[in-house]
């Protein structure tokens, strides 16, 4: 921060995990955090795949869209696709939700699980959801609509995917059905942002 400071630049970090189980303060984080090499490795080799696919199914759009990007506190790879069309944002949401979801967004990820999803999965969800979206069809047909807290999160588990033939044909496809789904339902126009064939 000291060569921040000499440009005139006044930042202030707060050093506390985000979203995370842990709310000890960085600095005062002294427990042992040992690894598993073998596991690490996978996990690398896993990320290193997915952010290829993402890739491949971001080339897709020509609208606005995020790299594919990694969120540290959850430890998954997204990528998010804008309408362009600006939304009112939620009462009661914080700043990064609030600059986050001020336009319609199609988001994607890939994540390693959590409490109400407990192992990997590919997913996608529409913000603001709109009404219906669950109704609409997912591919392949390992693919499923999880409600929680009345929204709605498109699922492909990552062990559905490892048993297919070619597994990223099926992420492809479930990317992409989640996007005609969401696309759909918000009324975006996907003609406008569709990649036209060479």
């Amino acid at each position: 921060f000291a060569n921040l400071k000499k440009l005139g630049i006044d930042v202030s970090i707060k050093p506390l995990p985000y979203e995370a189980p842990s709310t000890t303060p960085f600095p005062d984080d002294t427990e042992n955090r040992s690894y598993d090499k073998e596991y690490v490795g996978r996990f690398h080799k896993t990320m290193v795949a997915v952010d290829q696919v993402l890739n491949e199914f971001r080339g897709r759009f020509l609208g606005k869209s995020t790299p594919v990007h990694m969120f540290w506190h959850s430890f998954d790879l997204a990528l998010t696709r804008f309408s362009g069309k600006r939304v009112a944002v939620r009462q009661g949401a914080n700043r990064v939700e609030r600059e986050a979801y001020s336009h319609e967004v199609i988001s994607f990820g890939f994540w390693f699980g959590d409490d109400k999803v407990p192992a990997p999965a590919f997913y996608s969800y529409t913000a603001p959801e709109p009404e219906g979206l669950a109704d609409e069809p997912l591919s392949p047909s390992e693919a499923r609509w999880n409600e929680s807290n009345g929204a709605h999160l498109a699922l492909l588990m990552y062990e559905d995917v490892r048993s297919v033939a070619d597994p990223n044909t099926a992420i492809l496809g479930f990317l992409e059905s989640a996007y005609q789904a969401g696309a759909k339902r918000a009324g975006w126009d996907t003609e406008h942002f569709m990649l036209a064939p060479l």
